[in-house]
């Protein structure tokens, strides 16, 4: 498996996910010193799931992100495109109604969703402003959107130190842990590549999302974005 480009095809991307679905979470885990954890809970508490209500998680992979909003009482559709990655989480959790989905062509209906999120997926998304009008699309008027996502530190020595781990450090680690260690070099490039906070920002505003915020989490490392569907 040769390592995808930055562009993003959609084929090469999710290949490339299942091809370290059985020990993505490990990895995450390990790579990021166990902040991912940290991470997943600030993204809960920006959703808020309520109970019964309907959440649709973007990017789940094997699930491990849906599991604190069924904790909460809601309903919740975990969506991947990558088959490897869902036939792990169906193993582990066979409950879920895990489903198979493009976020730029999403298997859904007009204002069906009280939330969408997506935790560090809209990233190696083939098309990024489509894919946020389907997730408009989806979400019921007074629905919210909460995007987890690599970003870039504010602190300029955090930020070189942060780049320096990045390409530096990050392959050597994910060689001795990632049954796919070429991947997590394209997921490295990719997280340099993408937009600052602003940027995304701007990106929801111009797709129909109203309320715009973000929140930085570690120091600018990862941050959380949040938008509103007009009701």
């Amino acid at each position: 498996m040769t390592r995808a480009s930055l562009d993003k095809q959609p084929h090469d991307v999710a290949s490339m996910f299942d091809d370290v679905a059985e020990r993505y979470d490990l990895t995450n885990d390990v790579l990021s010193l166990g902040q991912d954890r940290i991470w997943r809970r600030e993204v809960a508490k920006a959703v808020d799931a309520r109970p019964a209500q309907k959440v649709l998680d973007l990017a789940a992979g094997t699930a491990t992100s849906s599991l604190p909003f069924v904790r909460a009482g809601a309903y919740v559709v975990p969506c991947d495109f990558s088959l490897g990655m869902l036939k792990v989480g169906k193993r582990r959790n066979p409950w879920l109604p895990l489903t198979a989905g493009d976020a730029t062509r999403l298997p859904f209906k007009d204002d069906t969703f009280d939330a969408v999120t997506i935790s560090f997926g809209l990233r190696n998304v083939h098309g990024t402003e489509r894919a946020l009008r389907e997730m408009l699309r989806v979400t019921r008027p007074g629905g919210r959107v909460v995007i987890c996502e690599f970003s870039h530190p504010t602190w300029a020595p955090l930020r070189t130190a942060y780049s320096e781990y990045l390409m530096r450090a990050l392959p050597p680690v994910a060689r001795a842990v990632s049954s796919n260690p070429e991947a997590y070099v394209y997921l490295a490039e990719s997280i340099r590549d993408w937009p600052d906070q602003p940027r995304l920002a701007a990106m929801l505003q111009d797709t129909g999302w109203s309320r715009v915020a973000w929140r930085n989490l570690s120091g600018g490392i990862v941050t959380l974005h949040r938008g509103f569907k007009q009701g």
